[in-house]
């Protein structure tokens, strides 16, 4: 089957599209099937830049067969030179191509992504309430006092889920970011403290929580923070330090004794090479880190090591599914990450096909391939580019 055209759409997301722009790829064959993908770089800045490599990248692939992925890859990555540099734009692009390819193999056999993964190891994925300081609900409302982050952690225990993430650090004040961030003052602990603390009394003991810092600390003041929170029991702490240094990160690992968990920020597997003896979880995202064909390689070295792995799923219903189906095959699968962007009507109608998770459990969905398309009205509404030459 012969790859004839590439298709990339710059959804739009109305009054939301300044902060909130997923990228997505159509890759066809000259039989018309059509296999998507996406570039994990809905968020931050940098979608341009990914559509503007993708453009470059489209043209390798047209005439290619979609059974020569590896191939296929390996030419990204020997011979456009910046890929042996983990940027992030650049694996942004070569992951949406690549997780189509993928989808579109699934296809060709009339079989969910997770048979050609080896086969389904899970039914059903548990997933957590990612980040319910934004509201978690259908509106973004950024929260600040403690009463609201336990009014919205029971929000979300209500609705079946066992496990809670939050950034108790980024919102300071209003919608004010993170300052002093070298060396936390006694009030910013316990104001994180406090935040923390209002939701392990809303939720109970058996309740996990999980804290991400958006990578928006030190190794001093993350040190600081693991050290307050300690008696809050917590599960892992995800992105406490940028990762373009990981001997900070394999430090702060051994001298705290903390689970820490890494990958929104990694792209290719040998990115992960210095970290994964030392961290409890690896968090590739399938739309940066390289595609389904990097993430494969990523969760067999992070399972060699005894380290679980939970994908980082931010980004459209495409994501969504591709991440679903992966997880299904992965023997060392924790919990999903169920994104509070997911409650928002915007990016969850930009899906032709409509999962949730019942109880705080996704189902596995069946249909072939990653079983997620664009919406039409999704399709309308998009910045449309065509390659197919």
């Amino acid at each position: 089957m012969t790859i004839s055209r590439v298709t990339i759409f710059q959804l739009d997301w109305g009054r939301l599209s300044s902060i909130w722009h997923p990228v997505v790829v159509m890759v066809q064959t000259t039989t018309g099937q059509c296999g998507w993908g996406e570039a994990g770089i809905a968020y931050g800045t940098g979608a341009r830049g990914a559509v503007s490599i993708l453009k470059e990248l489209a043209p390798r692939i047209i005439g290619r067969n979609i059974w020569d992925s590896n191939a296929i890859w390996e030419d990204f990555y020997e011979h456009t030179f910046w890929a042996k540099n983990p940027g992030s734009t650049m694996y942004a692009a070569i992951s949406a191509l690549d997780t189509a390819i993928w989808d579109l193999k699934a296809q060709a056999i009339h079989q969910p992504l997770y048979q050609l993964l080896g086969g389904k190891l899970h039914d059903q994925l548990p997933a957590y309430a990612s980040h319910i300081e934004y509201g978690w609900g259908p509106f973004s409302r950024y929260v600040t006092v403690p009463r609201d982050f336990a009014r919205l952690a029971k929000r979300a225990v209500e609705q079946g889920y066992s496990a809670i993430k939050v950034d108790p650090i980024t919102q300071e004040r209003g919608q004010g970011l993170i300052h002093n961030r070298h060396l936390l003052s006694p009030a910013q602990l316990d104001r994180y403290y406090q935040r923390v603390a209002a939701i392990r009394q809303a939720v109970g003991p058996d309740v996990r929580i999980i804290i991400d810092c958006h990578a928006n600390l030190t190794r001093r003041s993350a040190q600081q923070l693991v050290q307050r929170l300690a008696p809050l029991g917590i599960d892992y702490y995800e992105e406490l330090l940028p990762s373009i240094d990981p001997a900070q990160t394999v430090r702060l690992a051994r001298e705290t004794g903390a689970n820490l968990a890494v990958g929104e920020h990694l792209t290719g597997p040998q990115t992960y090479l210095p970290l994964i003896k030392d961290v409890a979880m690896v968090q590739p995202d399938l739309g940066n880190c390289g595609g389904i064909t990097a993430a494969i390689k990523i969760a067999a070295l992070a399972e060699a090591n005894g380290v679980g792995l939970q994908l980082h799923v931010c980004g459209s219903p495409i994501a969504t599914a591709a991440a679903l189906q992966f997880e299904a095959a992965c023997s060392n699968f924790v919990i999903h990450e169920e994104h509070e962007i997911n409650l928002k009507d915007a990016n969850y109608q930009s899906g032709q096909y409509h999962y949730q998770p019942v109880n705080g459990q996704y189902q596995v969905p069946d249909r072939p391939g990653i079983g997620q398309e664009l919406s039409p009205i999704a399709i309308k509404h998009a910045q449309v580019t065509i390659i197919d030459k």
